[in-house]
């Protein structure tokens, strides 16, 4: 299946900057490693030709759409889809300059998942096929459900298939992940404010500082980041508890009611940190006061940039 939507993606990508519809397309490519895939960047009907499709299409290429000012496709998913929706909400992106290569999301897969399944042994090559993944390396070669190695957020995902598009590959398939994403939050909800804050401790201990989430998020643009402010200093630079929390805090709250659930701060965090377990409980209350879910429709007014006279006040004593 990956194969025949690679086979698609390549042909219409070289169609439209054979025609000069577009300047570039924006996809992926295969990785100098297996399960890690990169953003490619096909600027010419040869370069087209190494564009893929696999399960391992984890980066959020949509942040690359910001301050384009040349005819520009992009292969997206849902959830990417979404981010490029909320870039253009936000002024951004311009739509007209955005050709919009819709696809459906099997449901992307867990490179550490997979490796924890064959501890001390390296996986030289991987297939995927249907439902079955294939791995092979010295000495070993083994079938496994696929379903059973997807990246968390995929479980509980609203939307698989292309909120927005120009051309479609492939077929639709089916719009959720199966999983009840407010159920995300449910350990936060269960748990009372010490046990809330041991689990928070506990998740971010091993951060390292190196913004590969802040990074790889669609939503953290700014040209000066708050964390690298010295006039005036938001946050020391340092791996001690404070600043570490402060910097996972307020970048949780800087995305909440934007944040689209893609997981990519997760599949770039080198030492596999679960920031969803933040950012999971911001975007239900989201939900719940505003009832709103961020990209979904271009004219949709942001639930913190507007008054009502219905808007919930249980905060005021």
């Amino acid at each position: 299946m990956t194969n025949h939507i690679s086979t698609q993606i390549r042909q219409i990508a070289r169609e439209l900057l054979e025609s000069k519809t577009v300047k570039c397309v924006i996809g992926y490519k295969k990785g100098t490693i297996p399960m890690r895939e990169q953003i490619c960047f096909a600027r010419s009907p040869e370069q087209a030709d190494e564009l893929i499709w696999s399960g391992f299409c984890v980066l959020n290429q949509s942040k690359f759409l910001i301050g384009v000012e040349e005819p520009t496709a992009i292969v997206a998913q849902g959830c990417v889809t979404r981010n490029i929706i909320g870039l253009i909400r936000e002024n951004r992106v311009k739509r007209e300059n955005v050709h919009i290569l819709g696809i459906n999301s099997p449901g992307m897969l867990d490179h550490r998942k997979i490796a924890a399944k064959f501890p001390g042994r390296e996986i030289k090559e991987l297939w995927e096929h249907e439902d079955k993944i294939i791995a092979s390396g010295k000495g070993f070669k083994e079938t496994f459900p696929r379903k059973l190695f997807k990246r968390d957020n995929c479980y509980t995902c609203t939307h698989r298939n292309p909120v927005i598009y120009d051309q479609m590959i492939g077929e639709a398939g089916p719009e959720t992940g199966g999983g009840n994403i407010d159920n995300t939050a449910s350990p936060w909800e269960k748990k009372d404010y010490d046990q809330r804050w041991k689990i928070f401790t506990e998740t971010f201990k091993d951060c390292i500082r190196c913004y590969a989430c802040r990074d790889a998020c669609p939503l953290c643009y700014c040209r000066e980041c708050f964390v690298d402010s010295a006039r005036p200093q938001w946050c020391g630079k340092t791996v001690e508890e404070a600043d570490v929390h402060t910097f996972h805090i307020l970048r949780a709250f800087h995305c909440a009611g934007r944040c689209t659930d893609c997981g990519a701060c997760e599949s770039a965090c080198p030492v596999g940190i679960k920031m969803r377990r933040l950012t999971s409980k911001i975007e239900k209350d989201i939900r719940k006061m505003y009832g709103y879910s961020p990209g979904l429709k271009l004219d949709a007014r942001l639930p913190l940039t507007e008054f009502s006279l219905n808007d919930p006040e249980g905060f005021i004593g």
